[in-house]
């Protein structure tokens, strides 16, 4: 009886993660407790204008290998059994996207996410940056700045920062958070006060 009991919970253990949605990710940010400390670390103060703003002043997406450029790297490092053409379009594949917890098998309906935007990346400091700095942060692989998620979620967020806008999957309210303080770190970009306090509250509930 005991041998049974054990087989069945291991079979439904198996069920489990088979069942839970399998997906990829950007790089891990840091912990709770370094995000933190980064956190605290940034320079609070009011947002900038966005004076001069324009989309191509990131330029984006550029070549990373051969015929893929970022997003089509992102696509294939967030999707399962994505598999690409010679011009590395998707082929076949399915995308889970966090933000609002929906699979998509369309990459039409997926939109590249910079977790934290460039109008917010613009209005936080990147104004004054050079346009090759400008561009490493648009198509910046190396941190948790690029995400697959629906084109309705990513047009939902907009340029919005946590103060304004959570993905709709509180489960990942977390690690969005953690995302948004490394990238803001990483490049010394400022924040707001009532954007501190949104990811103070998001890091809670790590």
């Amino acid at each position: 009886m005991r041998r049974l009991t054990a087989l069945l919970i291991s079979a439904v253990f198996v069920w489990l993660l088979a069942s839970s949605p399998a997906f990829a990710y950007p790089p891990t940010p840091p912990s709770a407790s370094t995000a933190t400390t980064q956190l605290n670390a940034l320079t609070v103060k009011a947002e900038g204008s966005s004076t001069g703003y324009s989309r191509d002043k990131f330029p984006h997406w550029h070549t990373v290998s051969g015929a893929c450029d970022t997003r089509d790297e992102v696509l294939k490092r967030d999707g399962t059994g994505v598999s690409v053409d010679s011009n590395c379009e998707p082929t076949a594949g399915r995308w889970y996207s966090v933000y609002d917890a929906v699979w998509v098998t369309d990459d039409s309906a997926i939109d590249i996410d910079h977790i934290v935007p460039l109008s917010e990346a613009w209005k936080s400091g990147a104004s004054g940056w050079t346009t090759a700095k400008r561009e490493q942060f648009a198509n910046d692989l190396t941190i948790a700045q690029l995400i697959a998620v629906t084109a309705s979620s990513n047009r939902s967020k907009g340029d919005k920062d946590p103060s304004a806008w959570k993905p709709t999957n509180t489960a990942v309210h977390c690690v969005y958070a953690r995302e948004w303080i490394w990238v803001k770190h990483t490049y010394g970009l400022s924040l707001q006060a009532a954007e501190k306090t949104a990811l103070q509250s998001m890091l809670a509930t790590c």
